[in-house]
């Protein structure tokens, strides 16, 4: 018998007023409950970490709405559905099985982590320049340290990664990935970024294959026209990939963990008595507030019989919970709400597990494992700006972050 087949599904709020409680609701229903996401789509919500880790590597669950979702296949699903674009890429996120494989051997090949080292000296470099840009400005005046900082480091970061030096350029990806991010926003707006995103990139692979550069777009092109194992619309997709969650998610990281250390000045001390370590500070981050709480979506390729008489049908879509999971009290105890840097289990699912694993984990571990400390030994002062009002949150349920982060560089003269 199918336990939830009658029920009412819990009405996900796309403009995330409110995600760690209605995570807390979502996980208090069960391991898995039945949602209705933006546009009245129903999805399960997964968010018991063991029995999401064992979907996230069961062959029976597709990332291919093209193979696997009757809806989209069907054509129910508009292009106006602000997750339209989250389910219509062509790319390793969306692939299954043996293209799956093709497409992240490929990808896995040129984002090395020889490549991502060779980065490091050039983050440090970015991450003094904007602190220098910031020391610049009046220190006892506030300053969204998003819009000068938290955000600007992965943009910049990302962009270099992929040969995009033009700044107007890369301003506008900005905006067509805030744009895919941010559900909560009007549906126009949310439409018409991708595919303004998709042609900027077409712009950039025109440009690459006429001026190749020693960057990833490059080595992409090389290995699409050489092999042949992209398509050009995968091509595509698999940059606005790149660009979009190697931008988005790390900028939400290091805005979260500023907010938590400035919020919770007994863990800041903590690092800088040398009693944590600022990898302990982004691991409890990345668990407390995952940049990406809700990843769409995953759909059942067969029957999945999840046990105590909860079925998943063949062709229902699965919503993976990784915020929700990331404060199970079976996993972390009765105070996994609670930011500790000193938790000795900091388990998380915030960059996924298993075949979709994100490949740009250690460049985002690594940038903020190098902005967090240089900001803080910088700006010892650094506090928050009261008088700017409480943390507005982005309008999503699929990003985690803050639309500004209003501070003090330094005490008030």
């Amino acid at each position: 018998m199918d336990r939830q087949a009658g029920t009412v599904p819990f009405v996900i709020d796309p403009s995330g007023r409110d995600i760690l409680g209605e995570a807390a609701r979502i996980r208090a229903l069960g391991p898995a409950v039945r949602v209705e996401l933006p546009g009245g789509v129903r999805a399960w919500a997964v968010s018991e970490p063991g029995l999401l880790r064992r979907l996230l590597v069961d062959p029976r669950v597709s990332k291919d709405a093209y193979r696997h979702w009757p809806a989209w296949i069907k054509g129910e699903i508009s292009q106006e559905w602000p997750l339209f674009p989250w389910v219509a890429v062509r790319n390793m996120l969306t692939a299954y099985g043996p293209d799956h494989r093709r497409l992240r051997g490929l990808i896995a090949g040129a984002f090395t982590v020889r490549r991502v080292a060779a980065l490091r000296p050039r983050v440090t470099a970015i991450t003094g320049e904007l602190l220098d840009g910031l020391a610049g400005l009046p220190p006892g005046e506030p300053v969204d340290l998003r819009e000068h900082y938290t955000q600007r480091l992965p943009i910049r970061v990302i962009c270099e990664l992929f040969g995009i030096g033009d700044e107007a350029v890369r301003a506008e990806v900005a905006r067509c990935v805030d744009a895919l991010f941010t559900i909560g926003r009007s549906a126009e707006e949310t439409a018409a970024a991708f595919p303004r995103l998709r042609q900027i990139l077409r712009d950039l692979v025109a440009e690459k294959r006429e001026r190749p550069g020693d960057d990833l777009s490059s080595a992409l092109i090389a290995a699409r026209d050489d092999t042949a194992p992209l398509s050009e619309e995968e091509l595509v997709d698999t940059l606005a990939l790149f660009v979009s969650a190697g931008h988005e998610t790390t900028v939400n990281l290091l805005g979260n963990a500023v907010v938590a250390l400035l919020t919770h000045p007994g863990q800041l001390a903590l690092v800088r008595a040398g009693d944590a370590t600022w990898e302990d500070v982004v691991e409890e981050t990345l668990r407390h507030q995952a940049p990406v709480p809700n990843l769409p979506l995953r759909f059942a390729v067969e029957d999945l019989d999840l046990g105590a008489g909860v079925v998943l049908r063949a062709g229902e879509a699965i919503l993976a919970c990784y915020g929700a999971a990331g404060r199970d009290p079976l996993a972390h105890g009765p105070d996994a709400d609670r930011f500790d840097v000193t938790r000795a289990v900091k388990e998380h699912l915030a960059f996924g597990h298993g075949v979709h694993h994100c490949l740009g984990a250690p460049l985002a571990r690594m940038e903020a494992a190098i902005a967090l400390p240089a900001l803080f030994e910088r700006f010892p002062g650094l506090a928050p700006a009261p008088e700017a009002g409480e943390l507005v949150p982005l309008e999503s349920f699929v990003s985690n972050g803050f639309r500004a982060l209003p501070v003090r560089l330094a005490p008030p003269a």
